[in-house]
């Protein structure tokens, strides 16, 4: 699928990497979105990644300057709700998927936004639009 130009999106981890990296075409790709949402558990693992690096301090600043762009998905009870149904979902059809990427997804799937990931993983989950990065 092609991402729409003036549409939502969020961010898996991998994309939000790329787009904080400069990687590619990330910085045009991402500017045609008019809103850029990023799941609570993605901003946790970026936070993380921003840390544990030889320039926390530096990729910590880099990150702020990102989030402060975006849109933070949090997590409430309607998302516990989603989450509870996706994972029996990919539980009954054998798919399991890693735990926080299930929590990602519920967050994507009720707001009804488009995950941009280059994760094949997603696709498993019913109700999620995927959309891969061009």
């Amino acid at each position: 699928m092609t991402p729409v130009t003036g549409s939502e999106i969020a961010l898996d981890t991998n994309q939000a990497i790329d787009v904080l990296n400069s990687t590619g075409d990330s910085g045009t790709w991402i500017h045609t979105y008019t809103r850029v949402s990023d799941p609570v558990p993605v901003v946790g693992e970026l936070r993380f990644g921003a840390l544990n690096s030889a320039r926390a301090e530096s990729n910590l600043k880099k990150l702020e300057m990102f989030l402060n762009g975006c849109t933070i998905l949090p997590i409430t009870d309607d998302t516990t709700r989603v989450y509870a149904q996706i994972r029996v979902e990919l539980r009954k059809k054998g798919t399991p998927i890693p735990a926080n990427d299930v929590w990602i997804a519920a967050l994507s799937v009720q707001h009804k936004i488009p995950l941009a990931t280059s994760d094949s993983h997603f696709g498993a989950v019913d109700r999620l639009t995927v959309i891969p990065r061009p």
